[in-house]
């Protein structure tokens, strides 16, 4: 009996003694614990970078590219046949040549002979011419002295005289056409130019009209840039209007390109605008010419701006006053910036963007000089926000 009131008392008894303990315990803890003062929670304003406006006069340029071609090309076609019996050391692919240089000849044997057949037969005519004025003045005076009237034409020999001075202009006209084809047995440059194709050497027979090489002056070399509706109206192109009124300004352009390794500059104008806009890409095309393309520059470095090269153009255009060029994050969707105002504070300003490229924004109204426009994304903003303007380590000042 003992056993079990033991058992009893600490299976009922101890853990009732335990809880009562414990809940006398939390009552006491919780009537001596200490007053907590109730704070609204801090937020803090979001860090921005901004840009200050700085209003200034900024010259538009327009940017294209294009291939470098030669302003005049032609095919060299010899005007006599024959054989080739000598070639220029300048008459080779990429050879350079200067106006009337003797580049082919031809072999001149039949030619020689051509020409003393026409001397030969202007010689008898001219005798023949002789005759006949002599025998038409022996003509008239028989005539005279027979008393009978006015004679015919042809008694006083008038067919036969004009018939003698006819074949006197024909064989004039024969001994120079001889010594025109004689002269163009050699073929002459017809401008300073280059050799881009040559088709015949010594030996080789030419024929009349048949093109021997393909030849390009080297006195300018042009650029054909197709640029867009939107840019036309950064720039100021010449433009030829009917009845020959032509627009006088041509504006510079900078054409560029990477040769070994570095980057060269030409400078050029353009000269004038196609006829047409092209029908697929909707673009107009500038053409851009370069004097003295093969000339050395400044740098011994620089390339010759050759034929078939492609360059990158920049084209001067019109020059705006009163603008502010920022990066291009300052812009939000479409025409619209933020500001900070005098509070710190953040305002929606809807602007007049002038031109709009990969890296800036040109804005022509809407933004005064000094004003802050944030350049930081904001997932959440409202007018009136409060922000935090970051210096250039990004710290908040």
């Amino acid at each position: 009996m003992a056993v079990e009131k033991r058992k009893i008392l600490w299976t009922v008894i101890v853990p009732a003694v335990v809880l009562f303990a414990g809940i006398a315990a939390a009552v006491t803890m919780m009537a001596l614990k200490p007053d907590v003062e109730t704070r609204a929670p801090i937020v803090a304003a979001p860090l921005v970078r901004v840009a200050t406006v700085e209003l200034e006069t900024r010259l538009l340029t327009v940017m294209s590219q294009g291939t470098v071609s030669p302003r005049t090309e032609s095919q060299l076609v010899p005007e006599v046949a024959g054989r080739v019996i000598w070639v220029s050391d300048s008459f080779a692919s990429g050879g350079f040549f200067e106006k009337g240089e003797a580049l082919v000849r031809v072999d001149p044997f039949d030619y020689d002979q051509a020409l003393v057949t026409a001397r030969s037969e202007l010689a008898r005519s001219k005798v023949r011419l002789a005759q006949e004025e002599a025998e038409a003045v022996v003509a008239r005076r028989e005539w005279e002295e027979l008393g009978r009237g006015d004679g015919t034409p042809l008694a006083l020999r008038e067919p036969q005289l004009e018939d003698a001075r006819a074949a006197v202009n024909a064989a004039v006209a024969n001994v120079e056409r001889a010594e025109r084809n004689r002269e163009r047995t050699v073929i002459q440059a017809p401008y300073a130019g280059r050799i881009r194709q040559k088709s015949v050497d010594v030996g080789q027979f030419i024929s009349l009209g048949a093109p021997i090489a393909a030849i390009y002056a080297v006195d300018a070399a042009e650029v054909r840039l197709p640029l867009p509706d939107d840019d036309l109206a950064f720039v100021t192109l010449p433009m030829t209007y009917r009845g020959g009124a032509t627009a006088r300004v041509q504006p510079t352009v900078v054409l560029s390109t990477n040769f070994a390794g570095e980057r060269h500059e030409w400078k050029g104008r353009i000269v004038r605008t196609e006829g047409e806009i092209d029908p697929a890409t909707r673009m107009i095309h500038a053409v851009a010419r370069v004097d003295n393309p093969y000339a050395p520059g400044d740098n011994p470095r620089r390339p010759p701006l050759n034929a078939g090269m492609f360059v990158q153009a920049e084209i001067e255009g019109r020059q705006v006053e009163g603008v502010a060029v920022l990066p291009r994050a300052a812009l939000r969707t479409g025409s619209r910036t933020w500001i900070i105002d005098a509070e710190s504070r953040l305002r929606y300003r809807d602007v007049t963007v002038l031109r709009a490229t990969e890296t800036e924004v040109i804005v022509s109204e809407g933004l005064k000089d000094g004003e802050l426009v944030v350049l930081s994304p904001l997932d959440a903003n409202t007018d009136g926000m409060l922000v935090r303007i970051a210096d250039e380590e990004g710290k908040s000042l």
